[in-house]
């Protein structure tokens, strides 16, 4: 087992002269929030020795520099919005926040590019390139508060996937500091660009395992003119979620999203908004968004769409065509995650990935994991990319057979997942939170390979350790 220094106090007066006083945090009570993200589990806090809050490129090279040459662990850190303990300091020492490098550097309308730094939250990108005309079409349910370091660390998702892809797509270039303390710029405004191994993309997704992203360079979309939000609400979930290949396959259209929620998310929204949903006793709801630049081929699109739910069992469709009921139908959606912590502070919100035409038969073997354990697991999420959101709710347990009764339903969760071709992670990632499962379920060739990686970028393995792989 690899065994770390400690941060001294000769360490950390260093790293004042760094970052200057004001960027290093000591006291125990300025550091607890920096020992766990939206994990809610004791098991996966850990209080860091010290927080440090670099402003620019040059002092995260120096922190690396030292923390190399002293043998102390590095953690990267963004918003702490993860939900896999990726940015838990597990072996203490730095934790390395990058939310004072929040600034935009260049939007170039030209080439179609945002250059940004780590610590500027995705909703101000999105709200920056539509003042442009443009959109950024990233977007996770977390956007007002992540970072884009975080959600290029994460290759996070999101609600629009279906038709824009992950966040990997949109990141042409980036700037990174390795663990030496050693900078170098991958990529850059190419949009074609085969030159040796792609670097970019091997560093986004691998969770600050590998470098620190201290530049991004974001590629940016016209911005469609017109956009409709369809939410049909279904009797059952199987009835709900059947649809969905039939609207990839029968509707014509590429979707820019398609989400569901089950019965207990719809009501857990709407008890968390205090608001009053359509049809709010279904027992599920398909939410379908479209748009396009044609306001006639759009309505054309919806009312195709809307036609195919109803004859597959739709209760109703309703349209949203306006910025007031579309918001309405998205706050339930998005809030979700927070209304169940509202049910349960504590959870286990997985993020499990299957093919489309497996969604149906992997949400029954949920059903039934939830029947056998007497637990429940509400379900929502990204139909039309496969990526279901689990979520185990504690309920009235003691710790004991909370941890037991967790630990044995993400066993069958997993195992069923791989069973019908999926991964145990479509946006969230591994973290600390999944590593002994991925070292159960993964191929251990491609878990020597991903060794084998960290340790080319890392020999020493101060960054971000614990998280993935051991």
């Amino acid at each position: 087992m690899t065994s770390y220094c400690p941060v001294t106090d000769g360490i950390i007066e260093r790293l004042g002269q760094i970052v200057g006083p004001s960027g290093v945090l000591c006291d125990r009570e300025k550091m607890a929030p920096y020992a766990h993200d939206e994990v809610s589990e004791e098991a996966y806090t850990r209080m860091p020795d010290v927080v440090v809050k670099p402003e620019n490129a040059e002092q995260v090279c120096q922190i690396l520099r030292l923390a190399n040459e002293e043998r102390v662990p590095v953690t990267p850190r963004g918003a702490g919005t993860g939900l896999s303990a990726g940015c838990v300091p597990v072996y203490g020492g730095i934790v390395l926040s990058l939310d004072r490098m929040n600034r935009i550097l260049e939007i170039d309308r030209e080439n179609l590019f945002m250059v940004v730094e780590p610590g500027v939250t995705t909703g101000e990108i999105q709200r920056r390139a539509r003042e442009e005309g443009l959109l950024y079409a990233g977007d996770p349910c977390s956007a007002e508060s992540s970072h884009i370091g975080g959600n290029v660390a994460e290759n996070a998702g999101g609600n629009k996937a279906v038709k824009y892809g992950t966040t990997s797509r949109y990141v042409y270039g980036l700037e990174v500091v390795l663990p030496s303390g050693e900078m170098t710029t991958l990529g850059g405004k190419c949009v074609k660009d085969v030159t040796g191994y792609d670097l970019v993309h091997l560093i986004v997704g691998s969770e600050g395992t590998l470098g620190v992203v201290t530049k991004i360079w974001l590629k940016l979309v016209p911005m469609p003119r017109f956009t409709v939000d369809l939410l049909a609400p279904f009797a059952d979930m199987q009835t709900a979620i059947e649809v969905v290949p039939r609207i990839m396959v029968d509707g014509g259209v590429v979707p820019t999203s398609i989400e569901f929620m089950d019965s207990q998310s719809i009501k857990a929204a709407e008890d968390y908004l205090n608001a009053s949903l359509p049809h709010s006793d279904a027992g599920a709801y398909v939410i379908v968004e479209l748009e396009g630049n044609g306001e006639a081929e759009v309505a054309a699109d919806y009312e195709r769409i809307g036609k195919l739910c109803q004859e597959h069992g739709a209760l109703e469709v309703y349209v949203a065509d306006n910025l007031s009921t579309q918001e309405r139908i998205w706050k339930a959606r998005k809030c979700i995650a927070e209304a169940l912590r509202v049910v349960s502070p504590v959870y286990c919100m997985e993020d499990i990935t299957v093919p489309i035409s497996e969604i149906p038969a992997m949400l029954d073997e949920i059903a039934e994991t939830a029947r056998r354990f007497n637990v429940s697991i509400p379900c929502f999420g990204h139909a039309g990319d496969g990526n279901i959101h689990a979520t185990l709710l504690r309920g009235p347990m003691d710790d004991r057979t909370w941890s037991e009764t967790r630990d044995h339903v993400l066993e069958e969760m997993y195992s069923a997942t791989y069973k019908h071709g999926g991964n145990m992670s479509g946006e969230h990632g591994i973290g600390a939170k999944r590593a002994k499962h991925l070292a159960r379920l993964m191929d251990p060739v491609q878990i020597g390979m991903i060794k084998a990686i960290k340790t080319a970028f890392d020999p020493s393995l101060i960054l971000n350790p614990g998280k993935i792989v051991e």
